[in-house]
C-alpha cells in the first residue's frame, strides 16, 4: 500500500468522502492487503536475518553493524500453504537527533499502518531495554496481533533466560533462533492462525519492472517518492542513504509495474566497506532481474565512467535503458544546453546511440511522469516481435544494395532472416561465408533495423549463420 489513509483527508488532496469510502471499500475486498506481517524492533536483534529465514534466500543485508536496515523491505513467504507478505523494518530508536533513525522510526510506522499482524523481537544476549519498552507501548496502541520474538535463543541455557520478556506486558512470548531457524515453527503455526483470509496474490507476478540505479547520490530515492507521491524512501543528502534494493508496486494513470529503488554504484576500488559491497552487488542482481533500467545521472556533475560502467553492465544484460538526467533545474542554461548536454552523453556512450535521454528534477516532479511514460515505451521495444516476412521484404533489398565488402575475392550473399524466439531482440541473418562478416557492417545491418523497426533504448544482438 503506497499511502496512508490519514493522508486522504490531507488538504492536497481533493477527493471526495465518498471516493474515500469507495477506496476503503475496494481495498477491505483486495486479498494482497490482507496477510501482511511486519517485523519490528530496536536495533540489531536479528530482524533482517529472520526475514531472510522466511524469504528463504539472502534478501536483505546483515551486519553486526547496527542500523543497516534503513527503508521498508518487503517479500513473500509461506507457512504450511498459506502465503503472506513480510515486510522488514529497521531499528526503532525514539528521541535521536541522528537524521537516518528520525527517517527509520517514520518508516517503522508506516510498516505497522500497513501490516495486518506485528512480530515484535527482541534479544536474549541483551535482555530488556528501554527501547524495547518504547516498542511494546507502541504496539500497545496499534491494536493489532503482536506477538513477543525473543531471538538468539540458540542453545537451552539461554531459554530461562528469556523468562524476564514477560514483564513487556505479552501474554506469551516464542523462544527463536533467526540463524539457525529453531523455534520459527510454533510462532508462525499461531501467527497464520491470526490470518482473516488464507488467499494471497502477489501484486508483483507477470509485471514489468523497471530498476532506477545510478552512483550515489544522484536522486534514486527521490524520484522514487516523487513518482510513488509519498516518502516510500528515505531520502537525504548523504550519499548511500539506500542500502537494500526497494521494490514498490507503481498503479497509476493506466501504468502498472515494479518500481525497484537501489544502492548508489560506485567504482569497485572506491568500495572499502562490506555494507557497501553488499549493496552494490544487490544493485547488480537487480538490474539482472529487471526488464528496463533508468540510469540516473547528476546533471551538475555530467556524464562520467562510472555512468558508462553501469550502462554497459545494463546493455550486456539486455535490458531495455533509459537515461535520465536529474537535478536539471540547477544548471544554468541557455539555448543550447540541452542540445549540448544530450550530444555529449551520445558521443559518449556510442556506437549504442539509440537511447532515450529524459531531463528531469526529481525534486520539483518536473518531467518525472515523462520517464514513466518513456520506460513503459521501452518495454515495449524490448518486447517487439517482427513478422519474418516483414522482416525479409525491408531488410533483403537494404542488404542487397550495399553487400557486405569482398574479402579474397570471395563475395558474401545474405539470403534469408529472421527474429529469434528470444525474450530480446535477437536477429539470425543465414549467408554462404557468415564468418567473413566482420563487425562494422554489423553495426550496418544493426542501424538500419533500427531506422525500420522502433527498438529505441533496446540492445539487438545480430548473429550471422551458414545458409
Amino acid at each position: 500500500m503506497n499511502f496512508r489513509i490519514s493522508d486522504f483527508f490531507n488538504t492536497k488532496y481533493k477527493i471526495s468522502k465518498l471516493a474515500v469510502r469507495h477506496i476503503l471499500l475496494t481495498f477491505a475486498k483486495n486479498p494482497t492487503m490482507a496477510n501482511i506481517v511486519a517485523i519490528v524492533g530496536r536495533p540489531n536483534v536479528g530482524k533482517s536475518t529472520f526475514f531472510n529465514r522466511l524469504l528463504q534466500r539472502r534478501e536483505a543485508i546483515v551486519d553486526s553493524t547496527s542500523g543497516v536496515t534503513r527503508d521498508r523491505h518487503y517479500g513473500k513467504s509461506d507457512w504450511n500453504g498459506v502465503d503472506f507478505t513480510v515486510i522488514d523494518t529497521g531499528g526503532y530508536v525514539h528521541g535521536s537527533d541522528d537524521i537516518f533513525e528520525g527517517e527509520i522510526r517514520k518508516q517503522v510506522e508506516l510498516a505497522l499502518e500497513e501490516a495486518s499482524a506485528v512480530l515484535f523481537m527482541v534479544d536474549v544476549t541483551e535482555g530488556i531495554t528501554d527501547l524495547d519498552k518504547e516498542v511494546s507501548h507502541l504496539l500497545r496502541r496499534t491494536k493489532k496481533p503482536a506477538f513477543l520474538v525473543v531471538n538468539k535463543v540458540d542453545n537451552s541455557m539461554l531459554q530461562n533466560d528469556a523468562m524476564e520478556f514477560y514483564s513487556l506486558g505479552f501474554e506469551k512470548y516464542y523462544t527463536i533462533s533467526g540463524m539457525t531457524g529453531s523455534g520459527t515453527g510454533d510462532l508462525l503455526d499461531d501467527l497464520v492462525k491470526t490470518f482473516q483470509q488464507a488467499d494471497y496474490i502477489d501484486p508483483f507476478e507477470g509485471l514489468p519492472k523497471v530498476t532506477i540505479v545510478g552512483r550515489p547520490n544522484v536522486g534514486k530515492s527521490t524520484l522514487t517518492n516523487a513518482l510513488l507521491e509519498n516518502d516510500r524512501n528515505i531520502v537525504t543528502d548523504i550519499a548511500g542513504t539506500t542500502r537494500d534494493s526497494i521494490e514498490t508496486l507503481y498503479d497509476k494513470f493506466g501504468y502498472k509495474f515494479v518500481l525497484v529503488d537501489t544502492a548508489g554504484m560506485r567504482k569497485k576500488n572506491k568500495v572499502s566497506e562490506d555494507l557497501e559491497f553488499y549493496s552494490v552487488m544487490r544493485s547488480v542482481r537487480s538490474i539482472e532481474d529487471s526488464d528496463v533500467v533508468i540510469l540516473m545521472i547528476d546533471a551538475t556533475q555530467g556524464w562520467e565512467s562510472q555512468d558508462m560502467n553501469i550502462l554497459f553492465l545494463a546493455q550486456k544484460s539486455r535490458k531495455g535503458i533509459v537515461i535520465l538526467v536529474n537535478k536539471w533545474d540547477l544548471v544554468e542554461k541557455d539555448n543550447y544546453t540541452l542540445k549540448n548536454f544530450e550530444k555529449t552523453i551520445r558521443e559518449k556512450t556510442a556506437p549504442f546511440t539509440d537511447v532515450p535521454i529524459v531531463f528531469v528534477s526529481a525534486l520539483t516532479k518536473q518531467r518525472v511522469f515523462k520517464t514513466i511514460e518513456t520506460a513503459m515505451k521501452v518495454y515495449e521495444n524490448r518486447a517487439r516481435r517482427v513478422k519474418t516476412s516483414k522482416l525479409n521484404e525491408i531488410m533483403l533489398p537494404i542488404i542487397e544494395a550495399t553487400p557486405p565488402p569482398s574479402i579474397k575475392g570471395k563475395y558474401i550473399k545474405i539470403k534469408y532472416c529472421t527474429q529469434l524466439p528470444t525474450k530480446t531482440p535477437q536477429f539470425a541473418f543465414f549467408a554462404n561465408l557468415p564468418q567473413y562478416v566482420k563487425e562494422p557492417y554489423k553495426r550496418f545491418v544493426e542501424n538500419k533495423l533500427r531506422q525500420n523497426f522502433d527498438f529505441t533504448g533496446v540492445p539487438i544482438e545480430i548473429y550471422f549463420r551458414q545458409k
